[in-house]
């Protein structure tokens, strides 16, 4: 696993430490503990979680420079791509943001068991969350499952004017993105910029969709959850 991960950030240019290889294996093996009894993860492969989940989240930081940066990670899920960004980049202020509170005891787990600073696990729902913290992060970031529509009125209200949100799709997400154009206009986002790549030692193409926060969310977004899914912007 180690081999793949040193290489494979050596061909997407990023520097990564010994120190930082522990960690990421140090996460790994946690996870992979956890998720004998608690459903975190599909894959179990290391090569797999090296490749799928580490390189894949990393190419964030291909993307935007995060460092002293404050960040949520919305919809965190096991913690991706939250947790390798902030081993990678530990310079970043996050937030991991799960609605699924055995999520949220699980990352809290790592943060105190690893001994991670500047990084702080939420159970709250993200338009819940939004009430307290709205427009006070430079990015959010996401992989969630959710169609970028939805997603963008989760994550948006919660990026400051100048900050911007990045949701890594497919790079089948074409249509996703057309259906996406009104809401991200209506929550204030700039016209999206796609950015394709492929992980390295894979034939996987994914998409980093980087929308700029060109003025403040209205008000009355984010709606209730359940008026955002039964009426999508």
């Amino acid at each position: 696993m180690n081999d793949l991960l040193k290489t494979g950030f050596s061909e997407m240019g990023l520097a990564v430490s010994d120190a930082q290889l522990a960690q990421l294996n140090d996460f790994t093996a946690r996870m992979l503990e956890t998720n004998k009894v608690m459903n975190l993860t599909g894959i179990t492969e290391p090569e797999e979680i090296a490749t799928k989940h580490l390189l894949d989240c990393a190419s964030l930081l291909t993307a935007a420079d995060f460092s002293k940066k404050s960040v949520v990670d919305v919809g965190c899920g096991a913690g991706f791509p939250g947790m390798p960004l902030h081993i990678l980049c530990p310079a970043c202020e996050l937030t991991l943001l799960d609605s699924l509170r055995k999520r949220i005891v699980f990352l809290q787990s790592c943060i105190d068991g690893m001994g991670l600073t500047h990084i702080e696990a939420v159970h709250a729902r993200a338009e819940e969350f939004a009430a307290k913290h709205r427009e006070s992060y430079d990015f959010a970031v996401s992989r969630a499952v959710a169609q970028l529509n939805v997603l963008a009125e989760l994550s948006l209200p919660l990026v400051r004017p100048g900050g911007m949100f990045i949701a890594m799709k497919g790079r089948d997400s074409d249509e996703e993105l057309a259906a996406a154009k009104k809401a991200i206009a209506a929550l204030g986002g700039d016209t999206p910029r796609c950015v394709d790549y492929t992980i390295p030692h894979t034939d996987i193409t994914h998409r980093l969709v980087l929308i700029r926060k060109k003025k403040p969310t209205p008000k009355q977004y984010p709606r209730p959850f359940r008026k955002i899914s039964a009426n999508p912007l």
